[in-house]
């Protein structure tokens, strides 16, 4: 028997006035106008909560670049969820914070590109985001809603970490998620000069655990490490298709918010079956469940309940076989791929491969 997911990501645009080198958009994004309407969004909150879900994330792209996300907020509300707002705050107002409190919203999460204007302004690519950020982060503690704070962390803003954290501080959140990119998708296409080196990685940790220590009962801090200097994978959300699903722009139901990067898998749509028959019956969900389609070192290893085989989005983006053991594992036999990819990556300049 299939548990029930306890989350839903609600991708609900690709459209963002950002340009992040290490966006989580597909390569392919969906058009405005292929996107789920606002009945539809509503009838996926509900089917969601009738699934056994408890929150959603109500992410993009920027989900406030959605002229009805004070309606989307509402529609989730009016489902049971708790509401969880995804946003790079760029496009936050006084206005719209009022409507989406009134709506119901619970919690908002804002991104931070880094600690300063002009490291914020080169990696997302917008002039003046990091002054509309800190005003969007006053809007939301000013309207009594808990705030958290997620730092992408990679080569090229590492240095600025003891910054992140002071600002997480200063701007009133309660939590900060230090998350070092992951490698699909465009983070894997500028993965040159994103990647830390484990010196880099060595002192972030350093600093991640001081801080916890420093600030424990002010702020919590979540940290999330890459897994390039990794000896054993990490449980990528918590297994393939067992506590987690997400719905793309388009309506195409994932069991993780990159399976998209995976080429040639085929995932139901919304606007075609249920979430609950996606979710218990679709070849794609059950692909990679459990443990009896791993292939040897993971088969029969103590840890294959534990790591549940690692991050297939990660084997398909390094041995183009998304069933392969992840090479973050020791054990597998491409896991030099990942020292090979940190020799390249050396000394690389700040440059980026951009989209559209």
């Amino acid at each position: 028997m299939v548990d029930s997911p306890l989350a839903l990501l609600a991708e609900l645009t690709h459209r963002c006035p950002l340009r992040c080198p290490y966006c989580s958009n597909p390569k392919e994004l969906t058009r405005a106008g292929a996107e789920l309407t606002t009945a539809e969004w509503a009838r996926v909150f509900r089917e969601a909560a009738a699934l056994g879900c408890l929150q959603i994330h109500l992410s993009g792209g920027e989900p406030t670049a959605r002229r009805d996300i004070v309606e989307l907020v509402a529609a989730a509300r009016a489902a049971g969820l708790y509401t969880n707002l995804i946003t790079a705050g760029v496009l936050l107002d006084a206005a719209l914070m009022a409507r989406l409190v009134e709506a119901g919203l619970d919690h908002v999460q804002l991104s931070v590109q880094d600690a300063e204007e002009a490291g914020a302004e080169r990696i997302g690519g917008m002039k003046g985001a990091m002054t509309r950020k800190q005003a969007a982060a006053a809007l939301v503690t000013a309207s009594g809603l808990p705030l958290t704070l997620n730092a992408v962390v990679h080569r090229q803003n590492l240095h600025n970490l003891p910054h992140l954290i002071e600002i997480a501080l200063e701007w009133g959140a309660g939590r900060i998620e230090v998350a070092h990119v992951q490698y699909y998708g465009w983070a894997l296409a500028n993965r040159a000069a994103l990647l830390p080196t484990r010196a880099q990685l060595d002192e972030a940790t350093r600093l991640v655990d001081a801080a916890r220590a420093a600030h424990r009962g002010r702020l919590v801090i979540d940290y999330v490490v890459p897994d390039y200097h990794a000896a054993r994978p990490k449980a990528c959300m918590g297994g393939w298709g067992r506590r987690f699903l997400g719905v793309s722009p388009a309506g195409n139901i994932l069991p993780c918010h990159a399976a998209e990067s995976i080429t040639g898998m085929i995932f139901p749509n919304i606007r075609e079956t249920s979430l609950a028959a996606a979710w218990a019956d679709s070849p794609a969900f059950n692909a990679f469940r459990g443990t009896a389609w791993m292939p040897k070192p993971c088969q029969g290893c103590e840890h294959a309940e534990r790591d549940w085989g690692g991050c297939r989005c990660q084997a398909f983006a390094l041995t183009g076989e998304a069933a392969a053991t992840d090479p973050a594992c020791a054990l597998s036999p491409h896991h030099g791929l990942l020292a090979d990819a940190l020799a390249d990556a050396g000394e690389t300049a700040f440059r980026y491969r951009e989209f559209s």
